[in-house]
């Protein structure tokens, strides 16, 4: 019954060891690391104007360079306003010389007339102002109409000032006022100009940077909204690696320090940049699987990595620092 006894404590024993060597090797063996993820930020283009996609010179993964053509929505309706604002600014320009070349002398002889006829109105106001200041120095008119009287005369008399200086202003070519009015008009007309000429190009933009096109949103023939992204792009710079950085070793990581991090299928010896630490700390995600126990406060990182690797691709960080036991 003892020997009984004592081999089914045995098996129990063994049966421990094996249970604790099943778990307690592969940590032992497995190296500290920081899970993280790699994201991208894509860019999204898309048109000013509402229309009809004409042509779609990309497709979904293609590698496009700086500048290099991407789609065009139809240009009928842009086109149109930019010629509509050209021709307000050559008609703006137009007016602007002619405002500079002073009265011809058509519109001198025409300034005459109206001298002419203000002195013909001055020379009747003063007239009659003679004869009503007899009447009223005899008593046969009143007060109030010598008054009238010496009004119309003066007013007269300031009509006929009025047209001397305008035509004397005219014969000098002194027109600042209307000078600066039409210069105004010009440049208004050259910002709307600017501006049709811009939201033309904006219905056939280019790549900003170099690029792989991430997603077609609509095809050639398509109608497509107006601001509504037609496709995006993701530019390598836009490309980053995003991992967790536990709260006891915060210290040993500085933005523009270097980290190591691993892939699955990935070349060794990548490297990456850190561009981002959060200022706050925040709990673990619980879509981030963590291999080992550790402290569930966090800083987000992020960081430039050296090579091209896919958004979502799930990355092992070499930590800089270990927390304090």
């Amino acid at each position: 019954m003892t020997r009984q006894r004592l081999l089914v404590a045995a098996l129990l024993l063994a049966a421990i060891a094996v249970i604790a060597a099943l778990v307690l090797i592969p940590r032992l063996g497995r190296r500290s690391v920081l899970t993280g993820y790699i994201e991208g930020e894509p860019l999204y283009l898309a048109a000013p104007v509402s229309g009809t996609v004409r042509a779609m010179y990309v497709v979904r993964g293609q590698e496009v360079a700086a500048g290099g053509r991407l789609f065009m929505v139809d240009p009928r309706q842009p086109a149109a306003a930019r010629d509509q604002a050209a021709a307000q600014l050559a008609a703006a320009r137009a007016q602007a010389l002619d405002a500079r070349k002073g009265q011809r002398p058509a519109e001198l002889a025409v300034l005459d007339a109206n001298i002419a006829a203000a002195q013909a109105r001055a020379g009747d106001a003063a007239a009659k102002l003679r004869r009503v200041s007899t009447l009223a120095a005899k008593g046969y008119e009143s007060k109030a109409a010598l008054d009238d009287a010496k009004a119309a005369s003066q007013a007269a008399e300031a009509q006929v000032r009025a047209a001397r200086k305008q035509r004397d202003a005219a014969a000098l070519g002194a027109r600042e006022d209307q000078i600066r009015a039409a210069d105004a008009r010009t440049g208004e007309a050259e910002a709307g100009f600017a501006g049709a000429a811009a939201r033309l190009s904006d219905v056939a933009p280019t790549a900003p940077r170099a690029a792989r096109v991430e997603e077609v949103f609509f095809q050639q023939g398509e109608w497509a909204p107006a601001n509504q992204p037609i496709l995006s792009l993701l530019p390598d710079a836009r490309i980053k690696l995003r991992f967790f950085v536990p709260q006891a070793s915060l210290s040993a990581y500085r933005v523009g320090g270097v980290v190591r991090f691993s892939c699955d299928g990935c070349a060794r010896g990548l490297t990456a940049t850190i561009a981002y630490i959060s200022p706050r700390p925040e709990f673990t995600p619980p879509v981030i699987y963590s291999r080992e126990a550790r402290d569930r406060l966090v800083y987000l990182a992020e960081a430039r990595p050296s090579a091209r690797l896919n958004p979502g691709q799930p990355v092992d960080v070499e930590p800089l620092g270990e927390p304090r036991k």
